[in-house]
């Protein structure tokens, strides 16, 4: 049965390889559980609703994801779209939670219908290869940089922006020892390497007294972990001042999708010889509904996560790494306590790893031609030091379509991408 719905031999992948993926990918994005919650307290959205949200929008998600487009994509509320919708409009523009649920619910209405009328595919298929194996590059720069911040390794710094952590703090040996460990295993090619090391970092965190004991293992759903499904506000879309707003959570939603599909089909080999992914409408269509379900949750915009190259790095090739991570998802509806065992500086080394196994098609940019190198070396640049996938992908987009038009060969840009251009302008100067 699962090999007839999961296709595991054509994909040259097993049960036992697709669940070890699928535990990888959880426990690298099993911390929007608890972070999402925080951030969309300080909104107003009540604490407990938005665990049970968070969690609950994702396993539906994912499960979806894995068994209607069979990729091994997982899908949680998007960080960054949740601090837009906290602080920014809900704070900023002093909307009600519920209203903001709303502009989020028609915003992934507006990219649903982007998907069914095929524009949405027609955008991604028209980026050039260059810029598509950039992308990866940059998506892999910028999950590495995330598991320097998150192992200790990088910390902010006000004379330099960022600086290097201290190596005595107790965390950072945990990350330390992690990395060693999972380079160690990959160099042997052992299988599981990046959940062995997870797990290992964690008893380690454990004993050094970075992360404790839950004092319980179960935790049951209360009335109020239903407080906020169904509670947006629809009539947001009648309020014409609001559009910008919902532009702003599209072309994030949009763009930030787009890159982490195109950097995780190329490192897990899923694309065809025109660099394109196979069943591509499916996975958008299913990220589409994801940000709308997230708005009816009430847990912000659900969207398709770059954490997912964990999994794909220990080998998961098919949907059923996704079912994994959904039925772990849901599991964690109820053992919230031992999912928060984890700590970040234990999956920190799993993100470093990942962003290594991304950084490899760069070899296959020509950067002998400057016409398309350049824009390649914006897009890798700005993905990891703007923290924004999506504008990273603006500015190479607006410099390959300027490098094309003032050298001549402006017939080379697919039209799309010229609208794409301007909208990203028009986005950057709103």
């Amino acid at each position: 049965m699962l090999e007839r719905l999961f296709k595991l031999k054509e994909r040259h992948t097993d049960v036992r390889t697709e669940i070890i993926a699928g535990v990888a990918t959880f426990m690298t994005m099993a911390y929007i559980i608890f972070l999402n919650p925080i951030i969309l307290a300080d909104a107003g959205v009540p604490k407990a609703g938005a665990i049970f949200a968070t969690a609950l929008a994702a396993a539906i998600m994912t499960l979806f994801m894995g068994l209607y487009a069979n990729y091994p994509f997982a899908l949680a509320s998007g960080m960054g779209l949740n601090a837009f919708l906290t602080y920014a409009v809900v704070l900023g523009m002093k909307l009600s939670w519920q209203e903001a649920m709303g502009l989020v619910f028609w915003e992934g209405a507006i990219i649903t219908v982007l998907v069914l009328t095929n524009v949405r595919e027609a955008i991604m298929n028209a980026i050039p290869t260059t810029l598509k194996r950039a992308i990866g590059v940059g998506i892999g720069l910028f999950i590495a940089f995330i598991g320097l911040k998150g192992a200790g390794l990088v910390v902010a710094s006000p004379a330099t922006l960022v600086t290097f952590g201290s190596l005595k703090s107790a965390s950072v040996i945990v990350a330390l020892f992690g990395l060693v460990l999972t380079m160690i295993l990959m160099a042997y090619r052992v299988k599981g390497s990046i959940l062995i090391g997870i797990i290992s970092s964690t008893v380690l965190a454990i004993i050094l007294g970075v992360a404790k004991m839950p004092t319980a293992f179960v935790s049951l759903p209360t009335a109020e972990s239903l407080s906020t499904i169904g509670k947006l506000d629809f009539g947001v879309i009648a309020r014409p001042a609001l559009y910008a707003t919902i532009f702003a959570f599209l072309i994030t939603d949009f763009f930030d999708t787009m890159g982490t599909v195109v950097a995780i089909g190329s490192e897990g080999g899923f694309l065809d010889k025109n660099n394109r992914l196979p069943g591509l409408n499916r996975v958008l269509l299913v990220d589409s509904l994801a940000a709308a379900f997230g708005g009816l949750m009430g847990a912000s915009s659900v969207t398709t996560y770059v954490e997912s190259a964990a999994g794909v790095g220990e080998g998961g090739r098919t949907g059923l790494t996704s079912v994994v991570v959904a039925l772990l998802f849901a599991l964690s509806i109820f053992f919230a306590p031992v999912v928060g065992i984890v700590p970040e500086a234990a999956t920190a080394p799993a993100l470093i790893i990942v962003g290594f196994l991304m950084l490899t098609v760069v070899k296959d940019i020509p950067f002998d031609k400057l016409d398309e190198a350049l824009p390649a070396f914006i897009t890798i640049l700005t993905i990891p030091l703007t923290y924004s996938i999506a504008r990273g992908i603006g500015y190479g987009f607006i410099s390959y379509v300027l490098m094309k038009v003032f050298t001549g060969k402006a017939k080379e840009v697919h039209p799309l991408l010229y609208v794409v251009s301007l909208l990203f302008i028009y986005s950057f100067l709103a």
